[in-house]
């Protein structure tokens, strides 16, 4: 969704800047992995960032540096109405306590204890049913999967991305807490009916850990057998493969985010404990995973 579409919807999102400079969030307009955005708190970092933009495509885009919580919010929409599925919180910087690059998610875990029914209900009001009505004002209503990354500050949310489609590794830590009928509601979404089709969340939280290769997000290692992966699911967890593949019987590492460990439990302390006990489990050499993912949603409930 081009920006003008969020401005001519009233969506609240960071102002652009004229010009380069810190504090700023330098961003490739285009494809880029996951990959094109980079939070710069200095000139060199920007000048930095602005060089590997370009290197992306032609138009770099900068813009100011939002403060606050992030949070992905999704909503099924119908070409008029959305229905808003669980939150969830991803976590893009590549080390422990937000450090390092920004990648493509490291890890993700719902429900987020900052924002529950009743502040789902105002942001969907405020970011995805403004879009819908704009699109639909245009033309071309939307029906599918709009998923909207907010940043909550302290002014109120801010858009900071949407996506027509499902967020990885958001979605990993959602689609396991849904009690509802999921086919049902993308039908009915794909009909332009969403009516009263309801999809509500299990009291349970999830939480997921990426595990990525050495070199990640740069220049990623491949072809690095991984072995365990039915002892991490014996431990209680699902694993999702995001970049692997098959040499003859041998399981290898095929991309930069390799797997997605996920597990659930009655609270996050339980959910984070399982994940993490599975990743023991999986022998992938030279392998990077955070180790803080939902770390504040624990202290939070402690």
């Amino acid at each position: 969704f081009a920006k003008e579409v969020m401005l001519a919807a009233g969506v609240p999102t960071a102002a652009e800047l004229t010009e380069v400079r810190a504090p700023c969030v330098v961003k490739a307009d285009g494809l880029a992995a996951g990959k094109g955005v980079w939070v710069c708190r200095t000139r060199s970092e920007a000048d930095e960032a602005w060089r590997r933009a370009r290197s992306l495509g032609d138009r770099v885009v900068v813009e100011e540096l939002l403060e606050g919580e992030e949070v992905s919010l999704f909503a099924l929409c119908d070409g008029s109405d959305a229905l808003p599925l669980a939150p969830a919180q991803d976590f893009k910087r590549l080390r422990d306590g937000d450090e390092g690059p920004n990648t493509g998610g490291m890890g993700s875990y719902s429900p987020v204890p900052s924002v529950g029914p009743e502040e789902v209900d105002e942001l969907v009001d405020a970011v995805h049913r403004p879009v819908l009505r704009e699109l639909a004002e245009r033309g071309t209503p939307f029906q599918g999967l709009l998923y909207a990354g907010l940043m909550l500050t302290e002014e109120g949310p801010r858009a900071l991305e949407f996506n027509c489609r499902f967020g990885d590794p958001e979605t990993q830590a959602i689609l396991p807490r849904l009690d509802g009928d999921l086919l049902r509601a993308l039908a009915a979404a794909a009909a332009g009916s969403l009516g009263e089709v309801e999809l509500p969340a299990s009291p349970e939280a999830a939480v997921t850990v990426v595990l990525a290769s050495r070199g990640y997000p740069d220049e990623p290692e491949t072809g690095i057998e991984i072995r365990g992966i039915a002892d991490a699911e014996a431990a209680g967890a699902v694993v999702f493969h995001a970049g692997t593949a098959l040499r003859g019987e041998t399981l290898v590492s095929a991309g930069g985010r390799v797997l997605n460990v996920t597990a659930t439990g009655s609270t996050a302390a339980v959910a984070r404990e399982r994940a993490y006990a599975a990743v023991e489990r999986i022998e992938f050499p030279g392998a990077h995973y955070r180790r803080d993912i939902a770390a504040g949603a624990v202290n939070v409930h402690a």
